[in-house]
């Protein structure tokens, strides 16, 4: 087999790249662009306008991101998959999106299944329920430590694409938070670290959501007008969250859930900037302790590394995201996914042909 052929099915939340947040979209986005220069074929199946060079089918010509939360755009996205993939020469589904891997139990094409979320709880249950019919990847041994039961094929970092992050050495006197408004991202956990060491901090998150808007007037907004040095941005479009990556002295990522990967982790350290963050999910698997950032087991110790980044290496940083983070690594590392599965689900055929051949015993009389 020279050139292998994937259908690969972004969720229906946001086009591809996406303009601002949008992780498990540029993901997509860079897996669909980096793929054909490794023999891959990909078809992207995704809403609204495609950004990629990847050939793209739209199952949706309005991206559903005022709908997020909502079960009926998930559900509609992968209602249409059926009929998209039976017109499809492919040799296998990557797929990105909640409810598609539904139906990878009813078509012969493997499947494998990025968990881009939590693997326990309600989660946990419905990848367990769809068994061997997905093949899952996991986003750091983090994740797949949790519920290392279920069917795991390979754990694949998530990546950015190096090169387009600027590079800045010297760096500006403020600690930079980039996330959403939520609870589990920690940002009052960053203004009390912040506040407590002395630095200056920039917020720049996502906040549309009626469940972002109402943490963050419940709850963020308040905390804003209780001292100085911090400063709440909104949300960041591309280019103004690489500015401010670049010029950041450190990213501040408090996060307050296991998170199986923080993308923004990998894209501060692509701009050289260090990262302090609290032990929780992949955190350790990403930041380098007292190379790339400093990993912490609570607030005072959170705050005490704010005021130690300076002794930290930026060349350093983007030399490690350029080695472990890059790109084209992920996509070679998909790219031996792939064939990985479909030698096993040959071996399955094979397996399955060889007993439907093999001679019966009689069954003895009486």
């Amino acid at each position: 087999m020279d050139e292998l052929k994937v259908a690969m099915v972004a969720p229906p939340w946001y086009e591809v790249p996406p303009k601002a947040y949008g992780g498990i979209e540029s993901v997509c986005a860079d897996l669909a662009d980096q793929l054909p220069r490794q023999a891959v074929h990909v078809t992207l199946i995704g809403v609204g306008r495609n950004g990629t060079d990847a050939k793209f089918i739209s199952l949706c010509e309005v991206p559903q991101e005022n709908r997020i939360g909502l079960s009926m755009p998930e559900v509609g996205h992968a209602a249409a998959l059926p009929d998209v993939l039976a017109g499809l020469d492919v040799d296998l589904v990557h797929d990105h999106s909640l409810a598609g891997p539904l139906l990878a139990r009813g078509r012969a094409l493997p499947t494998v299944v990025t968990a881009h979320g939590p693997v326990t709880g309600e989660m946990g249950q419905y990848y367990r329920a769809l068994g061997r019919s997905v093949h899952l990847v996991a986003l750091s041994e983090a994740q797949r430590a949790h519920a290392p039961d279920l069917n795991w094929v390979a754990t694949v970092h998530n990546a950015v694409r190096v090169a387009e992050f600027p590079f800045r050495q010297n760096k500006e006197d403020f600690a930079l938070f980039l996330g959403r408004s939520s609870p589990e991202k920690g940002i009052p956990e960053a203004i009390e670290a912040a506040r407590a060491a002395g630095v200056r901090l920039l917020i720049a998150a996502k906040c549309r959501e009626p469940d972002e808007i109402r943490y963050f007037d419940e709850v963020v907004k308040p905390l804003l007008f209780q001292g100085d040095g911090v400063e709440w941005l909104g949300e960041a479009g591309r280019e103004r969250k690489l500015t401010l990556l670049t010029a950041a002295k450190c990213l501040l990522f408090p996060i307050q859930w296991e998170e199986p990967f923080g993308l923004v982790m990998a894209e501060a350290l692509a701009c050289g900037t260090p990262v302090v963050a609290l032990r929780r999910g992949s955190v350790p698997e990403v930041v380098t302790h007292g190379k790339t950032g400093w990993v912490c087991d609570d607030l005072e110790e959170l705050a005490s590394a704010l005021t130690r980044v300076s002794s930290l290496s930026t060349a350093r940083c983007r030399a490690d995201a350029e080695e472990r983070f890059d790109v084209p690594l992920m996509a070679r590392r998909y790219k031996a996914v792939y064939r990985s599965v479909l030698e096993r689900a040959a071996g399955n055929e094979e397996r399955a042909l060889h007993l439907a051949r093999a001679p019966r015993r009689p069954v003895p009389a009486g």
